[in-house]
């Protein structure tokens, strides 16, 4: 398909899911909302972990930094000026956590990013408990659910163009080297510190406002509401699910990989975090490199 028409496929398909709350009762709305929201973390996430290699589980703090930031910030800022912090404060710490960490890899950037989530709960819940004296804030905007959906549909779709353009840039073909063998592309002239920064600077920017703009469906912020570890799990398994190295492989495992955990945890609230754990096993195993790349296999078996 040509780059015009696939434009004009895509901006169709926008009109129509941007149009869909006004046909919808709400609780579908929100079922749009949770899914657009986890379809452009995973995709943000498959923007630094896709072409790296590099497992990040860090989600969660970006995305409850988000959160904080407009629990803290609606009551004396506009909006739009509170997801301008929002964004700048995620760009901030992703340099700060970047340029401390990118030069670890494998198991010990897993352990760091889990551990850095952790931290940065504990510490948002020590300044409430110690310094404000409360567990949690209130967010009172004037937005109802679909509010929410069309501001995450907006992100979804930059997330989608920002990783195209990578894509279809020199930056995207030094990532192809990266990810074969950064040792290679290091001596072949790529800056892979540099480039590897890049890459987590925009991903994190981009979930800690994915989290800045789910902060009004809540009412209520806590820490152990916005820094729930099974954010980062369920945007993980995404990204691998439909394949962290293509374009469309978080939306392709998003979708509905979200459908079914809405209809687990609703009735298996207390086995759902069991199931979540085997259904990544099991992704890891039989397609480590998610749905796309399996039936590309598929196809070329076929004709062999």
């Amino acid at each position: 398909m040509k780059t015009s028409s696939a434009f004009i496929l895509a901006a169709a398909v926008l009109a129509v899911l941007a149009s869909a709350p006004f046909f919808l009762p709400d609780y579908w709305t929100g079922v749009l909302l949770g899914m657009t929201g986890y379809v452009t973390l995973a995709t943000a996430w498959a923007l630094f972990s896709g072409p790296t290699r590099y497992v990040s589980l860090a989600t969660v703090a970006f995305f409850g930094v988000g959160a904080y930031t407009v629990a803290v910030l609606n009551e004396v800022m506009p909006y739009p000026l509170v997801l301008v912090c929002a964004a700048g404060i995620g760009m901030i710490m992703a340099l700060v956590v970047g340029l401390s960490t990118l030069r670890l890899a494998g198991v010990y950037f897993v352990i760091f990013t889990f551990g850095l989530a952790e931290l940065v709960r504990q510490t948002v819940s020590w300044w409430e408990v110690n310094i404000t004296y409360t567990m949690g804030r209130y967010v009172f905007l004037p937005f109802e659910g679909r509010h929410i959906y069309w501001q995450l549909l907006a992100l979804a779709a930059v997330t989608f163009l920002i990783s195209w353009g990578i894509g279809r840039s020199r930056i995207g073909l030094a990532l192809k080297a990266l990810g074969d063998d950064e040792t290679v592309a290091a001596h072949a002239g790529v800056d892979v510190t540099r480039i590897k920064l890049f890459l987590f600077v925009i991903s994190s920017t981009i979930i800690t406002l994915v989290g800045a703009i789910q902060a009004p469906r809540w009412t209520y912020i806590e820490p152990s509401i916005v820094f729930n570890p099974t954010v980062s799990f369920m945007t993980l398994i995404m990204a691998l699910l439909g394949g962290a190295m293509r374009l469309w492989g978080p939306l392709v495992g998003a979708v509905p990989l979200f459908l079914l955990f809405e209809w687990l945890s609703g009735r298996f609230p207390d086995h759902f975090s069991i199931i979540l754990g085997l259904l990544f096993i099991l992704i890891v195993f039989v397609m480590p490199n998610g749905v796309l790349a399996k039936i590309d296999d598929l196809r070329k078996g076929s004709r062999t």
